[in-house]
């Protein structure tokens, strides 16, 4: 038992006997342990978007894309809405350049041009439709439209990525 107990207190002794050498170098100083460098391969995240724009007659479309998670997006203010005003009934262009974040309901929105498409939680609307005709939406799940706008400055840029 004492001749295990000698080989093992031996055994650790000189483990760290050599831990101690690799810190120390040829000067006698003690070395900083050198930290491996790791890699950052961090992965590009989004999240869907449909942005609506004017196209050169005037009229308005859309098109399907994403915007890139942590962007900083320059903005005024932003307002949250649950009831819908009078001119959002009929075709109407986007009052300003925005971003409408659907909280609660799925839309199915429509353009001038005749296209469609859905908006529900989790797809952002880039509007910039500002002129002519715009669009026309309408309520098909849920009975109530809760959403945030959010104006984008007019020289800031919307971050939307095309598919």
């Amino acid at each position: 038992m004492k001749k295990a107990s000698l080989i093992l207190a031996l055994t650790l002794l000189t483990g760290f006997g050599s831990i101690y050498a690799k810190s120390v170098n040829s000067d006698g100083k003690k070395e900083k342990p050198k930290k491996e460098k790791a890699e950052k391969t961090e992965e590009q995240h989004y999240i869907k978007a449909i942005r609506m724009f004017n196209t050169e007659d005037g009229k308005c479309t859309f098109e399907v894309g994403k915007i890139p998670n942590k962007t900083n997006i320059e903005s005024k203010a932003f307002f949250a809405q649950t009831h819908v005003d009078a001119y959002e009934k009929v075709a109407h262009a986007a009052p300003r350049k925005q971003y409408v974040v659907t909280l609660k309901g799925k839309l199915k929105f429509k353009v001038s041009n005749g296209d469609t498409f859905i908006i529900e939680p989790g797809t952002i609307l880039i509007a910039e439709d500002t002129k002519g005709p715009g669009h026309t939406w309408d309520l098909v799940k849920g009975d109530k439209w809760e959403r945030l706008y959010i104006p984008l400055t007019d020289e800031g840029s919307d971050q939307f990525i095309k598919d």
